[in-house]
């Protein structure tokens, strides 16, 4: 016996495929079949085959691939607003380290991880990249919700709640990744040693031998801050870079983050290596940490994701939001207003931020033999009129808020701006819980 599949036709006002680049669709359908798109032309023109087909009809909507965000710390949504306006290393050493190590277990981490994968799917994130402590809690929420990501396996020389230390945070890594990552058809992981100053060179080098023989990427913390290399510098009598060069980590399998602090060589060496970058420019711009030269990463030929960072340093998971910061922020730097326009936005939101996390062939761009990752967002809303180009108000006016439909693998989560699995009521009452607690330690 076959199983019955599961087809509709989705035939919104725009489809804006991001490949090929520059392209904006008028009068065009797409079809999906189970979880793939199988089918994208013309809406007068759908092959007799889908026929009887169901068919969503979305009248001024915009149909765009889902939003990749390609670094977060999704389970610090909790942490939302705990401590603001403070430089990285205060904020770190002094409030999200004290709080973290009092609280963060299995239990916080999937309620906290619940809690953003809501807001990513209500703001049109399909796919994100975590690295946090208790990947299993995070990989168990994403299971729960259908959601696709890259949960990453902590590396971090300091005994935290998770593991002792270096060693332990590797062996549970990869005991997670067996029981939690294979035969996943949704889930991938990488490693994430925490950062140059957290993870001493017996830890680099031992995660970068599991991952060149496994052949699961490095995601990592580099260069975020103008202190941390200058730290660096003392401690190694080298910039982190070039530390991490000398160990060998550059190649494509390498995912940094940040990056605000890059010479012209730095930059000529991560596009030799393939290297990729996930910018995170409302985190770096709200901590003061620096700002990434996007414009001279492209021009030298380095692909660039976008993300959010966590909620704890940002403060919300809105892909909309940080790719029009990303934009704005790349011309200002390139003094050049022509730089990254909408559609590169776009494109570093979606197709760039796959091919980050090893993905692009699945994801990232509306395609016959892809995964049906999508959203619709509604540009007929007030604030987004009048609606000269439907792709520069998609990046320069729209939010999160404006997303009204949302698939991930060809199933429906977000219907008309609502969760469609997903009990609110209950989250929100679980997070108040935890707002508590919290609150509370701060009294004692």
């Amino acid at each position: 016996m076959h199983s019955e599949t599961h087809q509709f036709v989705l035939r919104p006002q725009w489809i804006l495929p991001v490949n090929p680049a520059g392209v904006l669709l008028e009068n065009h359908c797409l079809v999906v079949q189970d979880s793939q798109i199988v089918h994208l032309g013309q809406s007068d023109a759908l092959p007799p085959a889908f026929a009887g087909a169901k068919v969503i009809d979305l009248p001024g909507k915009i149909l765009l691939p889902g939003l990749v965000n390609t670094h977060g710390h999704a389970a610090m949504t909790l942490l939302r607003g705990y401590a603001d306006d403070l430089a990285l290393m205060d904020w770190l050493n002094n409030h999200i380290w004290p709080v973290e190590g009092e609280f963060v277990s299995h239990e916080f981490v999937l309620d906290g991880t619940t809690l953003a994968v809501a807001e990513m799917i209500r703001s049109g994130t399909t796919c994100a990249a975590d690295t946090y402590f208790f990947p299993d809690a995070v990989a168990t929420a994403f299971r729960q919700q259908h959601f696709r990501g890259q949960v990453c396996m902590p590396v971090i020389q300091f005994p935290n709640a998770w593991a002792s230390s270096e060693d332990e945070h590797i062996h549970k890594g990869l005991q997670f990744r067996d029981d939690f990552i294979k035969n996943n058809d949704l889930l991938t992981t990488a490693f994430a040693p925490h950062s140059p100053y957290t993870v001493t060179n017996q830890g680099f080098e031992k995660t970068l031998l599991y991952s060149e023989e496994l052949q699961i990427p490095i995601h990592l913390h580099l260069h975020e801050t103008a202190q941390e290399v200058s730290e660096g510098l003392a401690l190694h009598n080298s910039r982190p870079f070039a530390r991490m060069q000398s160990l060998g980590l550059l190649s494509p399998l390498l995912q940094t983050v940040h990056m605000t602090q890059l010479t012209d060589d730095e930059i000529e060496a991560l596009a030799i290596n393939s290297v990729h970058v996930a910018h995170c420019p409302e985190s770096n711009l709200k901590l003061a940490s620096g700002f990434c030269e996007v414009a001279k990463l492209r021009a030298a030929g380095v692909n660039v994701g976008i993300g959010t960072d966590g909620a704890a340093s940002n403060n919300n998971l809105d892909m909309l939001e940080e790719m029009r910061t990303a934009a704005i922020l790349a011309k200002n730097l390139a003094g050049d207003p022509a730089t990254v326009n909408a559609h590169e936005a776009v494109a570093m939101a979606t197709i760039h931020g796959a091919r980050l996390l090893g993905l692009d062939h699945a994801i990232g761009s509306l395609e016959p033999g892809k995964q049906a990752d999508m959203i619709a967002v509604d540009l007929t809303d007030i604030s987004l009129q009048p609606l000269h180009h439907p792709v520069s108000q998609l990046v320069y006016a729209a939010s999160g808020q404006h997303v009204s439909d949302v698939w991930i693998a060809g199933r429906q989560l977000l219907k008309q701006g609502q969760l469609t699995e997903l009990d609110v009521t209950a989250l929100r009452a679980k997070t108040e819980t935890w707002r508590q607690r919290i609150a509370q330690r701060g009294r004692s």
